[in-house]
Formats: C-alpha cells, sequence, structure tokens
C-alpha cells in the first residue's frame, strides 16, 4: 500500500455542479480567505451534466446578480413561448394556462445547456480563489475519531482491472477539511452512505425517481423558434399503465433539446424508457420539428422526484448534503437547478458563521432550519402531492387531483394530507404477469439504436480498470433478475451496459458492458432486488456532453 498523501482545507465539496459551484463562491464571497476545494469527477466541469433546460434565475439573481451581463450563456434565450400538450398516438390536446397554477408558467425563464452555465460557474469559482479539481472524483469518507465527516479520499488511479497496479498507479489524495458537502447529484454513492450512517432518512419518506433521456438537434431554421418550450404527457407511456412526459425546448443555435422522462415506479419489467422515447419521437407533433434536422448529442441521467417530503435529514457531525443529493426537484415545474443552488448558498452560509465562531466538524443545524424555512420549502411544499397523485391513480385521473391540490396550496388551502411514497424496485412486477412489448425498428433517421446513441454521449472509460458496477450475489441475479423478471436490466439501462447471453443455451451469463456507462444511476435505482451497485470509477470516465 503506498502511503496517500493529504491536503488540509477548510471546505471539501464533492460535485462540480450547480449546487456545489453556487456554495463554494458563496463560500468565498463571505470570506475570501476560506480555503474551499471542488472535486467533479468529470474531464471537466460540466462534462457530466444533463438537463433539459428551463432555468429558473431565482438563486442565479441572488448569487451574482450581474449575471447577464456577465457572459452567462444561459442568458441567451429567454422563454417567448411556453405549451403543454397531452399526447393521443395519433394527437394533441393543449392544456390552457389559465387552468394551470401561476407558479407553472415560465415567464422569467431561460432555456439552454445547464452543463455551459455550470462551466461558466465553474470560471466564476476558480476567478474567486476556489481550487477546483476535475477528474478527480471522491471515493471515500474520512471520519474522526469522534464519528465525524472529517473529508475525503480521491480516486486510485492506474489500477487494472484485477486490482493490481498499473505502471501509472497513483493511490489518491487525503482531502482534510473542517467541513464536508456532498453534491454529488442524485442517487449520490458517498451520499447514499451517508444516509446510512447516519440514519438521514429516518423521518422522511423514500427517494423515487425517474429516468431522463435527453437528445440535442440541429433543426431547419425554418421551424426554430428561440426561446418556445413545449412539454408533453400521455402517449406513448399510457398504453403500459406507465407516466412521465417529453420536452422539446428551442434554445441557442438553431438547436433544439429534446428529452424523455420515464418514472422508475413502472411495473411491467418488459418497459424500456430508451425505446419509449424512440416511439415518442415519431409522435406527429414532435417527428414535424425533428425531419430535416439531425441529431448531435445524446445523454441520460436519473432525476429526484419525490419532493418535499422525499427531503431528508440534511446535516450531520462534519458534512451535509446540497443539491440533488437532498432531492429538490420541483417535478410538476420541471426544475431542480434553482432550488439545488440555492441549498448550497444556505450551507456556505452555515459554514462561513461556524468557520468564523472556531467550530470545526460540527452538525449544521442552522443549514437543515434555513432550508426548511426558505423559498425551497415554500416552493415544494405546494407540489408534494403532485408526484405521488400520478403516481397512485394514473395520468389521467392523478393529472386532475395533483392540479385540485397545487390550487388549493395556491390558493392557502391546503389539504392536510402528504402522501407517500415507496421505493422504485418494490412495484416492478414478476413478468409472467405481462406480455414482451414488441418496440419498433429504429429508422436511422428519428430513431435510433442504444449503443449508436451511446456514441453520442461521447463516454469513455479506461478499458483495464476495475468494474464500477458491483453485483453482490451473481446467484441472485440469475435466479430473480432473469429468472423471475425476465433480465429488466437488459432494457432500463440506456446505455446498453446490460446484457444476458447464453440463456437459450442454458447457460445465462451477465456481461457487463461497463465502458458504456453514461453514469444515470438507474441500475443502481431499479434493480428489483437492488443487487447492482454503481461506485466510482476512475477520474475522467464517463460521458463528455457538449452543450447538454
Amino acid at each position: 500500500m503506498s502511503e496517500r498523501e493529504s491536503m488540509p482545507c477548510d471546505v471539501v465539496i464533492v460535485g462540480g455542479g450547480p449546487a456545489g459551484l453556487s456554495a463554494a463562491i458563496r463560500l468565498k464571497q463571505i470570506n475570501d480567505a476560506l480555503e474551499v476545494v471542488v472535486l467533479e469527477k468529470g474531464s471537466e466541469i460540466g462534462a457530466h451534466i444533463l438537463s433539459g433546460a428551463v432555468v429558473d434565475p431565482k438563486a442565479l439573481d441572488e448569487l451574482l446578480p450581474e449575471w447577464r451581463e456577465q457572459g452567462c450563456p444561459m442568458a441567451e434565450v429567454p422563454v417567448t413561448d411556453n405549451w403543454h400538450w397531452v399526447l393521443s398516438k395519433g394527437g394533441k390536446t393543449g392544456i390552457p394556462h389559465l387552468f394551470m397554477p401561476p407558479f407553472l408558467s415560465n415567464d422569467g425563464c431561460y432555456t439552454g445547456s445547464l452543463g455551459n452555465m455550470t462551466r461558466w460557474l465553474g470560471e466564476q469559482a476558480e476567478a474567486l480563489g476556489v481550487m477546483v479539481f476535475p477528474g478527480f472524483p471522491a471515493a471515500d469518507v474520512l471520519f474522526d475519531d469522534s464519528g465525524a465527516v472529517a473529508g475525503v479520499v480521491t480516486q486510485d488511479m492506474g489500477v487494472a482491472a484485477d486490482g493490481s497496479h498499473k505502471p501509472d498507479y497513483q493511490p489518491g489524495m487525503e482531502i482534510h477539511a473542517k467541513y464536508t458537502l456532498f453534491a454529488e447529484g442524485a442517487r449520490g454513492n458517498l451520499t447514499k452512505r451517508m444516509k446510512a450512517r447516519f440514519d438521514l432518512e429516518a423521518d422522511c419518506q423514500p427517494q423515487v425517481y425517474g429516468l431522463g433521456i435527453k437528445e440535442l438537434w440541429d433543426i431547419d431554421p425554418d421551424k426554430h423558434v428561440p426561446g418556445r418550450v413545449i412539454h408533453t404527457q400521455g402517449w406513448p407511456l399510457s398504453e403500459s399503465d406507465t407516466w412521465g412526459g417529453g420536452f422539446l425546448y428551442h434554445q441557442a443555435n438553431g438547436q433544439i433539446a429534446i428529452g424523455f422522462v420515464t418514472a422508475l415506479d413502472y411495473e411491467n419489467p418488459y418497459v424500456s424508457p430508451f425505446q419509449e422515447f424512440q416511439r415518442w419521437k415519431q409522435h406527429p407533433a414532435i417527428r414535424e420539428y425533428l425531419e430535416g434536422g439531425k441529431r448531435v448529442a445524446y445523454g441520460a441521467r436519473a432525476i429526484n422526484e419525490g419532493g418535499w417530503q422525499s427531503v431528508p435529514r440534511l446535516a450531520f457531525p462534519g458534512g451535509a448534503l446540497i443539491g440533488c443529493a437532498a432531492g429538490f426537484v420541483n417535478v410538476p415545474r420541471i426544475k431542480g437547478s434553482h432550488t439545488a443552488m440555492k441549498s448550497g448558498m444556505l450551507a456556505a452560509e452555515s459554514i462561513a458563521a461556524a468557520i468564523e465562531g472556531g467550530a470545526e466538524k460540527t452538525e449544521l443545524a442552522d443549514y437543515d432550519a434555513a432550508v426548511r424555512s426558505s423559498w425551497i420549502a415554500d416552493e415544494l411544499k405546494k407540489v408534494k402531492n403532485a408526484q405521488p397523485a400520478v403516481a397512485k391513480f394514473g395520468g389521467d385521473i392523478g393529472t386532475v387531483v395533483a392540479g385540485i391540490d397545487m390550487w388549493m396550496r395556491t390558493l392557502g388551502i391546503g389539504l392536510p394530507v402528504t402522501m407517500k411514497h415507496t421505493p422504485d424496485y418494490t412495484h416492478t412486477h414478476r413478468a409472467d404477469l405481462h406480455r414482451p412489448i414488441d418496440y419498433p425498428k429504429p429508422d436511422g433517421e428519428i430513431t435510433f439504436d442504444r449503443l449508436t446513441s451511446v456514441s453520442y454521449s461521447y463516454t469513455n472509460h479506461a478499458e483495464d480498470q476495475p468494474c464500477h458496477l458491483k453485483v453482490k450475489d451473481m446467484a441472485l441475479q440469475e435466479a430473480s433478475e432473469l429468472g423471475v423478471f425476465a433480465g429488466p436490466s437488459a432494457r432500463y439501462c440506456p446505455a446498453g451496459v446490460y446484457e444476458w447471453v447464453d440463456v437459450e443455451e442454458g447457460d445465462p451469463k451477465f456481461v457487463i458492458n461497463s465502458q458504456n456507462c453514461v453514469h444515470c444511476k438507474t441500475c443502481d435505482i431499479k434493480d428489483p432486488n437492488q443487487n447492482i451497485e454503481w461506485v466510482t470509477p476512475e477520474g475522467g470516465g464517463g460521458p463528455n456532453y457538449p452543450n447538454m
């Protein structure tokens, strides 16, 4: 074992997304002398950022009030036009805005690349003196003698698949910190450990998720309307009693971002979110925008959908959860960047005050309290029953129930009911209760296969490294995931990572193509036995999303 080098700092932030960078910037705004380190597992800041995105600028306005004049790329395209369609197989019905609560409006919002906005935030952080280290994932957590979080250990580099050290082996570094912020995004590996170690979910509902799949297209200029925002629900998921919806955003440079979110509580193990996305693109109302265009990027990512009742305890000795690690997505608004950023800012304010008072590695109870009395809480409480209503009652009735509940909360007549969640994997039915779904073959123009799609995510992993997708019990995987559920991993993964081969010959083998992984975390969420665990691969691996 090589002796690890160590580096002391005041605050280490795990994750260089909007929440982590907002925390870093706010720390330096309050006290320029603080030593702040941001660790990002992607090859560069923004490489792993995937979102629609339509951004509410509320948190940006608070953090960097002059952002529109400072070159932030999100300022390029304000939302100008907002539509919501309910799709049937061949048609669509628009929902008038007057039927929707006012907070669902996108007036004053912007649409563009969240990855590029994050890159810009990274530049602002570095200009303030934040030490930003892309390509250095945090792989483990350090604890002091009292059990408080004392920092993190970065991933070892140059480890071969068999665990041996290659000639370029470098042991990870210990980053010692007074406080550690976990900003890993949805279903982060270290966040899971912190939740378990400190029992952070003892008093909240379990988190639930959707899988968002996105493409970026160059389209015919005559069809491009900068700032137009379209959301859809209904078909094709309505045919499999699944729910979710699509989006189509007209962004800068003649491009549109299109995407599809499938809630991961679906019951039919034969559902393929990737294939449902391909079907959705063939709907006449969507296809008309894509014909004559060219796809230029692809990606996928799990999204928190639990809402307010799934927010865990946020602080623990020496550390705290911020952003999507905690789960602040407003599902009806399809937005979470502004709430994530605000949580990072509130955590930074709490840490700066603690350090100023001479404290370190304490539990930041005032941060947790600040979030629960902030506009984050006000916003999420209004929509807390929207996701579970649709999950319980289905797309049609559930949408009506959700709408009534949101309107009543908007009018200050909140119902004394908080609907509950159950983990997504518990909803998966046995395969013998459903028929396989015969999905259409891709046409190569509008619809595509998964492996071709993954090439547009520019994903890359070192071939000779330990597999970062850990199967805890391979016998259970064969007996249950394949034998009982008909191998849903081959369908729920949007990157073609998992395959069952030689099944007909009676000698099934579970093949894991980990080099395809886009770090969406769906397997970690949806495996019916919770038998697959996503852990951090070697630094710099994974997708390299351009403009996403």
